[in-house]
């Protein structure tokens, strides 16, 4: 019997979106931007000490080969030729800090994943030796001194870990972003791979002039970095190199962004005023200002939005920061198993349809934008024998919402024009609870693609369309009509900021619970270093989770 004919789409591009949470690997059609295939895998985060936050860069890849190898299975039981895969684009979580071996391949410290608090010292002390009159730092960055940024993390590791050291010493070591890392291993590793970067992701690491677009010899001799460990910066679109191993070897990668600059790009914001909000592990709110660096004077960062080609123009972006999303639901089914899976606090939420004055503020990481506050930790409050499992799954939902008005409203007073509805995307989405109540809170419209996966379409129209590549246009005209999902504010608009104020005097509550800072590299005693706020959360988390086992929850 004939095998069966396989099914001619037209060229067809592949994109790999690793983030916190998950990696996944996703095929498009060039031409319609219709999802054909993908896979999934959870990625699991190692928590060694209070504050710390760590992934295996070698499962993170492993997981990229994973979810390559089962999309190419299902493309081939949906009858579709895997050979019509022109290119793949590669979308990363950023800052996410990772130091290995071009000798062996093998990392030479877990990844420092951009959550991670331990360099709160070091921030602290360098923070004192910048001229108040002086903030190269951030002129040269757009960025604010924070735990959040990969050069202190790599700091950190250049201090503490003694393989590193070592391997600086014997011009061993290679530092990289996670897209660093996966592109260097695809191409080769230690036979021959590319060691490179693209701008967006060099633009979070605090070593990289945004306005020449190179590494900055100043902020590396600051944060005492050797520059020879740092990776070449490329633009977002252009081949860098050809995968080495697996079902798609040969295929070019040609695509690399950060994956909010991927969003951005997916949701097709190419002009200047346009903004996105992505909710996954964290929150982030985009805003395109075109070809030049608008600086906050609300707690925004100025950061490298795309830049789509060798001899094409740099686009910038203004972004509100939250680092705490779809993360504290993980908390809540992780940490407090009162749910089972992530899609459950939809059904929980539902169930009340109100927190009953509960509100939570979820800053685990201390809070990002709009206050740069690393003494803060997350609070439930407005607690009372009425609150139950589903009123505090309705506040995390909430408190995802009431951190997207907080930065929606610097951005709209850094631009002057007020956004009149906020395109969306990310996993979150899919929840129409929360979908809701956002639009309640902004009280402005909220519209979703109706294919939600906008940052892992940003990373393959960037490959597509990469010179040499050539199989996605990006001119305005040949961009496929995405259909929308609206959700109109259905709340009073006096309701919608007395909820909103109320808020705000929770996070200032959750600000100054830490004390007493960590040393860097040290072990915290856990009675005389916790904070206060550590003691009644936890008393809190008991009473809940007793009264959840006891059924009364």
């Amino acid at each position: 019997m004939a095998a069966s004919k396989k099914a001619v789409l037209g060229p067809l591009v592949g994109a790999v979106d690793q983030g916190t949470s998950s990696t996944r690997f996703l095929v498009f059609n060039s031409k319609t931007a219709e999802l054909l295939s993908h896979h999934q895998v959870e990625i699991k985060q190692k928590f060694p000490k209070e504050g710390w936050v760590e992934q295996d860069p070698k499962e993170i890849l492993q997981s990229v080969y994973e979810c390559i190898e089962k999309t190419c299975e299902k493309l081939d039981q949906l009858n579709i030729d895997i050979s019509n895969i022109k290119a793949i684009g590669v979308s990363n979580q950023r800052e996410t800090t990772v130091v290995w071996d071009k000798l062996t391949g093998e990392p030479l410290y877990n990844a420092v994943v951009w959550l991670d608090l331990r360099t709160q010292s070091t921030v602290e002390n360098l923070s004192k030796i910048i001229p108040v009159n002086n903030n190269f730092v951030k002129t040269k960055t757009g960025l604010p001194l924070s735990t959040y940024f990969s050069a202190v993390k790599l700091r950190w590791l250049l201090d503490n870990v003694r393989k590193i050291q070592k391997a600086v010493e014997e011009d061993r070591a290679l530092f990289g972003t996670i897209d660093s890392w996966l592109i260097w291993s695809l191409t080769g590793g230690a036979r021959g791979g590319v060691h490179c970067t693209d701008v967006t992701n060099a633009s979070r690491t605090m070593l990289f002039n945004i306005h020449s677009l190179e590494w900055d010899k100043e902020l590396c001799e600051f944060f005492e970095v050797p520059m020879k460990i740092l990776p070449n910066v490329r633009s977002s679109s252009e081949i860098y190199g050809l995968m080495k191993a697996g079902a798609l070897e040969g295929v070019p990668i040609s695509g690399c962004l950060g994956d909010q600059s991927a969003a951005l790009v997916g949701q097709m914001c190419f002009q200047d005023g346009q903004a996105k909000n992505t909710y996954g592990t964290g929150c982030f709110l985009l805003c395109n200002t075109g070809h030049k660096c608008v600086f906050s004077e609300h707690g925004l960062l100025t950061t490298v939005a795309y830049k789509l080609g060798r001899d094409k123009p740099v686009y910038y972006a203004l972004e509100g920061s939250v680092a705490i999303a779809g993360a504290v639901v993980r908390w809540l089914r992780d940490n407090l198993g009162i749910i089972k899976t992530s899609e459950e606090i939809e059904k929980l939420a539902k169930e009340v349809g109100t927190s009953y004055g509960c509100y939570f503020v979820p800053a685990f990481s201390g809070l990002y934008a709009p206050y740069w506050e690393p003494s803060a930790r997350g609070i439930i409050c407005g607690l009372t024998q009425f609150t139950n499992k589903c009123h505090i799954a309705f506040a995390a939902l909430e408190a995802v919402c009431f951190q997207t008005r907080e930065i929606l409203d610097a951005m709209n007073r850094d631009c002057g024009i007020p956004l009149s509805h906020l395109q969306v995307d990310g996993g979150m989405t899919n929840n129409k609870i929360l979908m809701q109540l956002q639009a309640d809170i902004l009280y402005i419209p909220v519209v979703k693609p109706s294919m939600p996966e906008t940052t892992a379409l940003g990373a393959a129209m960037a490959a597509g369309a990469a010179e040499g590549v050539g199989v996605w246009s990006l001119k305005p005209e040949d961009l496929s009509a995405v259909t929308m999902e609206r959700f109109e504010p259905q709340i009073n608009a006096k309701e919608s900021e007395i909820r909103y104020s109320t808020w705000k005097k929770a996070v200032k509550k959750s600000m100054g619970w830490v004390t007493t800072q960590y040393p860097d590299n040290g072990d915290p005693s856990i009675f005389s270093s916790l904070p206060l706020g550590f003691f009644i959360v936890s008393s809190m988390v008991m009473l809940i989770g007793a009264r959840y086992l006891s059924g009364v929850a």
